[in-house]
């Protein structure tokens, strides 16, 4: 059951994968109004009560025009951006990577976080500040062979929130990242049919820190980056 509003909105990319099902449900449960951007022609939906944007979020103008609906209620104004968007492709070492696997790699994950971000933070500022939260992996600070361009990504993306961090703490927006192992989710588990799942982290588990982060209670933390895994 949906709260009431209060009175803010966050943006939240990747609101229909596993990981963003979770995260928009647990800001919805905390009252807060929530918009998601959806790629057309995606099967799945976020959670129901969620405002629903088609766009791909690797082109500007529908980046832009995710971000408008997301500023656009007088009473909700935009207090929050969660970075979700992503994707994974592993393949061979890095001398075997095809150039076009490696950069498609950095576009999956890294055009959507800088070009949500950039677009969103003049209204963040506008609305007297708030939090941009940012999910990269634990990839990124302990590589794993045969992902050099999933690992360079969401280590771009950790150095992307770093500076997101430094560059607007005066402007009262602070920006974290976390840092996932592997996400309990179907996809993965039909990818990897024989891994133990144990060690994996699901997203029920991921979706509380996220919201925390996006919270007045983490109000002083800027730069942090979380790590949130499972067993090992």
């Amino acid at each position: 059951m949906v709260r009431m509003q209060n009175g803010r909105t966050a943006l939240i990319t990747g609101g229909a994968g596993g990981l963003g099902t979770a995260a928009v449900a647990a800001f919805l449960a905390e009252g807060w109004r929530v918009v998601t951007p959806v790629r057309p022609g995606r099967g799945t939906s976020p959670a129901a009560g969620a405002v629903v944007v088609e766009a791909d979020l690797e082109v500007v103008a529908d980046v832009t025009a995710a971000v408008d609906v997301a500023a656009g209620e007088p009473e909700a104004p935009l207090r929050a951006v969660v970075n979700l968007a992503g994707g994974y492709a592993g393949g061979g070492s890095v001398a075997d990577t095809p150039l076009e696997d490696f950069e498609r790699m950095l576009t999956v994950n890294l055009r959507p976080t800088y070009l949500v971000t950039a677009a969103a933070l003049p209204h963040l500022v506008a609305a007297g500040g708030g939090a941009v939260v940012c999910v990269s992996s634990r990839a990124a600070v302990a590589p794993f062979p045969g992902a050099a361009g999933y690992v360079t990504a969401k280590a771009g993306v950790l150095a992307f929130a770093g500076a997101v961090a430094v560059e607007y703490r005066r402007k009262n927006v602070r920006c974290n990242t976390v840092l996932p192992g592997v996400i309990d989710t179907p996809a993965n588990r039909a990818a990897m049919p024989d891994a133990d799942v144990q060690s994996w982290v699901a997203p029920q588990q991921i979706a509380p820190v996220i919201l925390f982060l996006a919270s007045d209670a983490s109000a002083p933390t800027t730069g942090a980056q979380v790590p949130v895994y499972g067993q090992s």
